[in-house]
């Protein structure tokens, strides 16, 4: 025989398992193997708390609005403001941060944008309708958190083509349930009104010039003639629809570049031409279809003489050779390489090192390559800039191109554990919740409770025993049944005023079930089963 345990959870989140000995259990009944103990259903929802946390990790208690001009990760609501079907047509675009996403425009369709720089929260200005106010920010008419709406949007954000769900340079709508493989950020050196992409998202096709659906049209090629030659155990169909493209040719390996600039930005400051190639920067990756005679050019790009030390080729070389032996190093030198490179960085960005800086590097860099092109970037890029008094001006203007900036994120939501949480309202789970809110009851209605639970608690008990000796699974229909008998509900209130009539006495607390739900307000167990 099995241990057996009848379970008991109320709305405010108490339970007891009522264990009782020598039950049957019914192996081939799905109502026995859909059932669940108390401690098993706080154990599901504690995971699906902590579920929860990780995918929405920070706390989204304060609007960043306050904090001014961040580097933040956006939203853009197409609830609130649904884009046109051209995208040519007028449309006033709005950026929301993580905290308002998810407190003011949780049930909405939203777009994320990933992190955007030098931008203020749009959330309760004009921008957005006021029916969609921000809930988090402190109303200055009222003074009350919450309502607040149609003020004022902060004059220096810049708007692309993604608030309005349209990505990359072919300016696709972005379906997250159709797209596949990945999507390269571009570092950003312009907003698009000056030339630039507005740090957009770019597809690896798209950059190096090839069609949308260059993959497919190979795939069907390989499908043909896996057909004609009849390949036994190919991939199936569906396989292939539900894998990732592989990167166009000529696109970079990923674990060769730290981020990139896409062609619209460099064509926007051709001056970064010139680095193509150069220490820190791998060769130039060219736009095919905006570049006639593409081979021509690399080719040309490439013939230039290898013996001089200017040359992209050689240049290249040695950054590679650098690289390697970085990676043969031993630990020390490594750490003692970092911290040079790190106040090497902080010094070079300072003013007085403008000044001290009196050769001009850049003037030894190789002639810019033709064509259009983006520029793939290493992680040690920064430092190879030329910081003389006519270049530094130019660099000045794109403070990413000095440091590496930082993005603003939230305070992390506290762990539901109350050791690690530390009790922070609104963060722990609904169990140390609901417990945390009977501990602040004041003593008279704390007791009263507890009576009140205790009278409960020996009914359920009584209602559960015979399914916890049978083995019997408690059907959602007998838990409505009972605590309709017990509210007095429908022809429960006949059946109770019978068996009243009947009695010797109407003050016998037994011949009445609604005198026992005294106290309760109405408020019926959210889950009652036995196992």
């Amino acid at each position: 025989m099995e241990k057996s345990g009848a379970t008991v959870t109320t709305a405010h989140g108490l339970s007891e398992i009522i264990n009782t000995q020598d039950a049957h259990k019914d192996s081939g009944s799905q109502d026995s193997r859909d059932s669940q103990t108390a401690s098993e259903f706080i154990d599901s929802q504690l995971q699906l708390e902590a579920d929860a946390r990780e995918a929405l990790p920070y706390a989204f208690d304060t609007c960043t609005q306050p904090l001014g001009s961040l580097r933040q990760n956006l939203f853009s609501c197409l609830t609130c403001n649904p884009p046109p079907v051209l995208p040519t047509d007028p449309y006033t675009p709005a950026g929301v941060c993580y905290s308002c996403s998810i407190a003011c425009h949780g049930e909405h369709t939203l777009v994320e944008l990933f992190s955007k720089r030098s931008f203020t929260c749009d959330c309760g200005t004009t921008r957005l309708p006021a029916t969609s106010p921000c809930t988090l920010r402190i109303n200055q008419a009222t003074g009350t958190k919450g309502g607040v709406h149609s003020e004022t949007p902060a004059p220096g954000n810049a708007y692309g083509q993604n608030f309005r769900n349209r990505f990359c340079g072919c300016g696709e709508l972005y379906d997250a349930q159709k797209e596949k493989g990945t999507m390269y950020q571009c570092l950003g050196l312009g907003s698009v009104e000056d030339g630039g992409c507005g740090e957009d998202w770019w597809h690896p096709e798209c950059i190096v010039g090839l069609k949308r659906e260059w993959y497919n049209d190979s795939k069907q090629e390989e499908v043909e003639v896996e057909k004609s030659v009849d390949i036994t155990g190919s991939v199936s169909d569906r396989e292939r629809e539900h894998e990732d493209p592989p990167q166009p040719p000529g696109f970079p390996h990923e674990d060769d570049f730290h981020t990139w600039i896409c062609y619209k930005c460099v064509d926007a400051n051709p001056w970064t031409k010139r680095y193509a190639g150069t220490t820190g920067f791998l060769p130039a990756i060219y736009h095919k279809r905006a570049l006639s005679g593409v081979e021509a050019v690399t080719g040309e790009f490439g013939k230039e003489d290898r013996h001089t030390s200017n040359s992209p080729a050689s240049i290249q070389n040695a950054g590679s050779s650098s690289r390697k032996r970085k990676a043969e190093s031993d630990t020390e030198d490594m750490e003692e390489l970092c911290q040079t490179k790190k106040q090497k960085h902080a010094d070079e960005t300072s003013p007085d090192a403008v000044s001290a800086t009196k050769s001009c590097r850049y003037d030894t860099l190789p002639d810019p390559p033709i064509g259009v092109l983006s520029l793939f970037l290493m992680e040690d890029f920064r430092d190879h800039f030329c910081r003389c008094w006519d270049c530094f001006p130019r660099l000045a203007k794109h403070q990413q191109l000095l440091e590496e900036e930082e993005v603003y994120e939230p305070p992390l939501s506290e762990s539901g554990d109350p050791e690690v949480a530390g009790g922070s309202v609104g963060t722990g789970s609904l169990l140390d919740r609901g417990e945390a809110a009977l501990s602040n009851v004041d003593r008279v209605r704390a007791i009263e409770g507890v009576m009140v639970y205790n009278h409960l608690k020996d009914k359920v008990k009584s209602f559960l025993q015979p399914f916890a000796e049978s083995g019997q699974a408690v059907g959602a229909e007998d838990i409505k049944a009972y605590f309709e008998k017990l509210r007095g509900d429908a022809e429960a209130i006949k059946a109770a005023g019978g068996a009243a009539a009947g009695s010797p006495s109407n003050g016998d607390v037994d011949g009445d079930n609604r005198k026992e739900q005294s106290g309760l307000s109405g408020k019926s167990p959210t889950m009652v089963q036995s196992s």
